[in-house]
């Protein structure tokens, strides 16, 4: 039993700062209040006790591509299956990608962040790279990997034999991974994709794909189909859409009255000069928003430098207050909710993903998002079990 005394607590759904203690117990939250005692004591006075950070879409293979590319177009540097990236990678020596991807999933816990969910590219081989990269970093790790079949050119309309090959590809990478992850609807048959996602909801496993990234796969998507790419993803019922920076006509309305989550990655979206998400306006529809770091060949995996930077050019777009506490929640519950997760969240019956931190101004949400650096996280939890206590 641990028993995190004295710190200021962002408590429950709406973060609400609440100096207390937090009980934990065989992994979860037992006890939060002023006079929870017993148990190993960890004295969080002086600091900000919040639920660790969750980054809910990342391309860790890409560590081993850092900063190639800078001021080429999206469709040149990431276009599959002949973007720069995948060319390099596809040369890079396997060693040395594991080796990155270790460095950036240390980078992860050193800046909070005890969960992510992985877009996987090349297929099982990709998958087993991150799960030797992660061999003893007690990140929680969610795989979504893809299958190359998927990108076959397939006859039309889709066969028996085909609808056959693409279900036995699906389940083979939703044996090693928690769902599939898709680059976009500029790669792949819309009936494929029907496919995808009908395997994965029958085998309880998450979905995503990238979608309206930019206004020219938008503008295709509806000359090609009369659909936007929102509208195609909303039909064929993925569980999360990643980006959405450009919507068309009632996009967002129609992932409003979906449920469905979006997760937004500022910070990759103004590297690649394709926008800025329209994070106030999908929250004001009451969207679940996320916050991702996106592909490492552009940011580094700090989600204190997404939090800081989506919350600031949020601001400046709208020229309006945005609430910080939002933007934290996209990091948090937010996100813990959308996974299905027990996390993201301290409250009584939550696991203890967990991470203390010098209070840097009289602000504590504020403080976490504009200040913290890697060194003023004091400690971190995850699954009950500390990480680090410094």
């Amino acid at each position: 039993m641990l028993n995190i005394k004295n710190g200021l607590v962002l408590y429950g759904p709406q973060m609400e700062p609440t100096k207390a203690n937090i009980l934990i117990e065989d992994n979860q939250i037992v006890e939060v209040s002023p006079h929870a005692s017993g148990g190993k004591e960890i004295n969080a006075n002086g600091c900000i006790v919040s639920p660790s950070l969750i980054n809910s879409h990342v391309h860790s293979g890409d560590s081993v591509v850092k900063d190639i590319g800078d001021g080429k177009s999206i469709e040149t540097i990431v276009k599959p299956p002949h973007g720069l990236k995948h060319q390099l990678l596809a040369n890079a020596d396997p060693q040395e990608i594991i080796n990155s991807m270790r460095g950036s999933l240390q980078e992860m816990l050193d800046t909070g962040t005890t969960t992510l969910i992985d877009f996987r590219e090349g297929g099982l081989n990709g998958v087993s790279l991150l799960k030797e990269a992660g061999e003893n970093i007690p990140l929680r790790k969610m795989i979504l990997g893809r299958h190359d079949s998927f990108f076959k050119t397939f006859p039309q309309p889709v066969t028996s034999d085909v609808k056959d090959e693409i279900r036995k590809s699906t389940l083979k990478i939703l044996a090693s991974t928690d769902g599939v992850g898709l680059s976009g609807f500029g790669e792949i048959n819309d009936d494929i994709v029907d496919l995808i996602t009908a395997t994965c909801t029958s085998a309880g496993k998450l979905s995503a794909i990238h979608v309206a990234e930019y206004q020219e796969v938008q503008q295709n998507s509806v000359d090609l189909t009369g659909k936007t790419e929102v509208q195609r993803a909303l039909e064929a019922d993925f569980d999360i859409l990643i980006h959405a920076t450009c919507p068309l006509n009632k996009d967002l309305d129609l992932i409003s009255e979906s449920g469905k989550s979006v997760v937004c990655c500022p910070r990759s979206n103004g590297a690649l000069s394709v926008g800025i998400p329209p994070v106030k306006d999908m929250w004001d529809k009451g969207i679940n928003l996320l916050l991702g770091t996106d592909n490492l060949m552009f940011n580094s995996p700090n989600m204190f430098r997404e939090m800081e930077y989506t919350l600031k050019v949020t601001r400046g777009c709208y020229q309006k207050y945005f609430p910080p506490v939002e933007v934290l929640k996209m990091a948090t519950v937010n996100a813990g909710q959308a996974l299905n997760l027990n996390i993201g969240c301290i409250e009584e019956g939550m696991l203890a993903d967990i991470m203390i931190v010098e209070q840097l101004s009289n602000n504590p949400i504020l403080s976490l998002i504009n200040r913290t650096e890697s060194k003023n996280i004091i400690g971190l939890m995850t699954d009950g079990n500390l990480v680090y206590l410094r």
